[in-house]
């Protein structure tokens, strides 16, 4: 099966090119669509460089339109038959894909997340650690699940399996709101261990308090109102 892997990214100078790196290393068919929220940090410019590779397919938004909204362009021209969000702060590892994608190849899964809970408490502060798992409480009340890893940027699925999802965050609370309709849908989510290097504020996180009761008020919405 190929595999496409979307990267969102915005002011990630320091990290793009050592990620696409790491990506391309992975022994697995793949495409890479990069979607570029209008950095202004010279990460533009790097990807410029790599514009004519040809395992690699570039978006260039006119304007920030946030994290979720990049992830939709690239869905728009994926081809592969499983889809993978990276973001480009290098706290994920690619050389966990194979073991991501390894239950949908064997046909035992449709939607896999790679969990950063899973083989312990990560490395999180005490606002990050927490607002995560009061997100994944909210969701397995509301739900009926048993994740535990909500907020992962590891959402792997068949591309067919969201075809006809109609995602309308276009921030962080993407990923609450494509979890929701999965479940929503029907669709058992499988989560797979993965390794985990946390960033801070001053290494560019982009992820805010508020975030987090956006993402409260999306599962929410879903789940009593829409």
């Amino acid at each position: 099966m190929k595999l496409s892997v979307i990267v969102p990214v915005y002011n990630e100078k320091r990290t793009i090119e050592l990620l696409l790196e790491k990506v391309r290393a992975v022994a697995i068919e793949k495409e890479i669509i990069v979607v570029d929220g209008n950095s202004y940090d010279g990460t533009k410019e790097l990807l410029r460089k790599q514009e004519t590779r040809p395992d690699i397919r570039m978006i260039f938004q006119a304007q920030r339109m946030g994290r979720g909204n990049a992830l939709k362009q690239g869905l728009k021209i994926a081809t592969g038959d499983i889809v993978i969000f990276q973001d480009a702060d290098l706290e994920l590892d690619p050389n966990d894909y194979p073991n991501l994608i390894a239950p949908i190849e064997a046909g035992n899964a449709t939607v896999v997340f790679g969990s950063r809970f899973l083989q312990g408490k990560p490395n999180m502060g005490f606002l990050q650690y927490w607002g995560n798992k009061v997100i994944n409480w909210m969701v397995n009340l509301l739900y009926g699940t048993r994740l535990t890893d909500v907020e992962t940027c590891y959402q792997v699925f068949k591309r067919d399996a969201i075809a006809d999802l109609d995602i309308r965050n276009n921030d962080f609370a993407f990923t609450v709101e494509l979890t929701v309709k999965l479940i929503k849908k029907g669709l058992r989510i499988q989560e797979i261990p993965i390794t985990y290097i946390p960033r801070g504020r001053y290494e560019g996180k982009k992820v805010y308090w508020k975030d987090g009761f956006v993402s409260l008020y999306t599962l929410i919405k879903y789940r009593f109102f829409q």
